[in-house]
């Protein structure tokens, strides 16, 4: 039995020999098996002679020992080895010959070895984030454009600024050019920074009543797949036009916005409340954005190799995101015009560096000795529950343990927990950038 390790690689390689009298008792047996069951012309069942048996049946009783013998003393070598693989060792290159060893080669990865570098008191820099008078003010003016109302305008054609109330009909051009577009009762920002130029320029102008027909092709970057770098030729009916009015900041909008039962009623409150929230939102994004230069660091500071297959399956999952993100704005990824494939092949350098941060998490979790109470997951349960709805905490417990993702979860909660070490234990300078 030998082994042998590519420099820099997570994979291994084994390569055995069953000693032939142990492969010869196993064929034996096996043929005596397949004797018994076996239907061959010119004998009853049972009575053909062993050799034909052999002979007939050559790859299937090879399958059959290779399928005992294999795994039994694959695992006494992976044992005395003490190597765990992390995934399905794959057979190769089988030598089967009557009279011989059986010999073949099993390949399979592993967890890396290295040796943890520093992670106590790492540095980082994370940039300034604002949250003073004039982020209050944007925000007060952000809940003002949201509580908006539309007049409409009479007597006078569409400008600037304007919102036009529209029924569109669009048909696509060029190949793979997608589908037609429909839709009644849609505004249109006149002039605004969303709104593409064809629709500004051709729409500016108009009064309720009036068809306006032109090409527009929507940019490569356009937030929707289904329309980004598309052209169409499109046909406009314009049915109204209407101003935005914004209320007035006074105490009735504090408190018809914020409301009475938050204890705002003046103007002055609701400004304290959103300058409270902007804080607590302020040492959130800080902290999160300190969580991830320290991951970075970690992973920039120590060099290892990592398995493949744990790559793939993270591109994998930064794939699944993709997909649940834009099905989630109403979008059917198959109908998006995208190489998947090309995509998922890009994600490769990130799902390296996502691997190498949970193994050196988990080795750091180990070295601090960092571990999961069932209180704390009896917590996380609970909280799951509560915010999923529908389902006790007792009921969610049940379903994770038959499904065997508890495991999961407690490992997750004891990467938080050691992410969390490390932030309160590295230095954290805020950058403040140069206006």
């Amino acid at each position: 039995m030998t082994e042998a390790a590519a420099t820099a690689t997570c994979k291994r390689e084994i390569e055995m020999e069953i000693p032939a009298d142990v492969a010869k008792k196993a064929t034996d047996k096996v043929a005596r098996d397949f004797a018994k069951m076996a239907r061959i012309p010119g004998f009853r069942p049972g009575k053909a002679p062993i050799p034909l048996i052999r002979a007939r049946f050559a790859d299937d009783i090879q399958g059959e020992v290779l399928q005992s013998l294999v795994p039994e003393y694959l695992t006494k070598a992976l044992d005395e080895k003490k190597l765990t693989p992390i995934t399905r060792p794959e057979v190769e290159k089988v030598e089967f010959k009557d009279g011989e060893p059986l010999k073949f080669k099993a390949v399979f990865e592993v967890l890396p070895e290295f040796e943890l570098g520093n992670y106590k008191n790492l540095e980082v820099k994370i940039d300034a984030v604002d949250a003073g008078e004039a982020q209050v003010d944007k925000a007060i003016e952000e809940m003002r454009d949201r509580a908006a109302t539309f007049v409409p305008v009479e007597g006078r054609a569409a400008k600037d600024g304007d919102f036009l109330l529209i029924k569109l009909k669009g048909t696509p051009k060029g190949e793979n050019a997608g589908e037609p577009i429909e839709a009644d009762n849609i505004m249109c920002h006149i002039g605004a920074e969303e709104t593409l130029e064809s629709f500004t320029e051709n729409l500016r102008g108009t009064n309720p009543g009036d068809v306006r027909e032109f090409e527009s092709k929507y940019p490569d970057d356009y937030p929707d797949p289904k329309l980004a770098g598309k052209t169409f030729d499109f046909k406009i009916d314009v049915q109204g036009i209407k101003e935005k009015k914004l209320p007035e900041l006074n105490d009735e909008f504090a408190k018809e916005v914020a409301g009475e039962a938050a204890g705002v009623t003046t103007l002055d409150d609701m400004k304290k409340k959103v300058r409270e929230n902007l804080e607590a939102a302020k040492e959130d994004q800080q902290k999160s954005q300190a969580r991830e230069r320290i991951l970075e660091t970690l992973v920039k500071s120590h060099d290892f190799p990592v398995p493949e297959a744990l790559v793939q399956h993270q591109m994998d999952v930064r794939l699944e995101r993709t997909v649940r993100q834009l099905t989630a704005q109403g979008i059917d990824p198959r109908q998006v015009n995208v190489d998947w494939a090309s995509m998922r092949m890009r994600q490769h350098d990130r799902a390296v560096d996502d691997v190498k941060a949970e193994l050196l998490i988990d080795r750091i979790g180990t070295a601090e000795k960092i571990e999961v109470s069932d209180e704390e997951l009896d917590k996380e349960i609970a909280h799951l529950a509560e915010h999923h709805g529908g389902e006790s905490a007792q009921a969610l417990r049940a379903r994770l343990t038959k499904q065997g993702a508890l495991d999961n979860m407690k490992s997750q909660i004891r990467n938080n927990k050691t992410i969390d070490w490390l932030y309160s234990n590295a230095r954290i300078e805020t950058i403040k950038s140069e206006a």
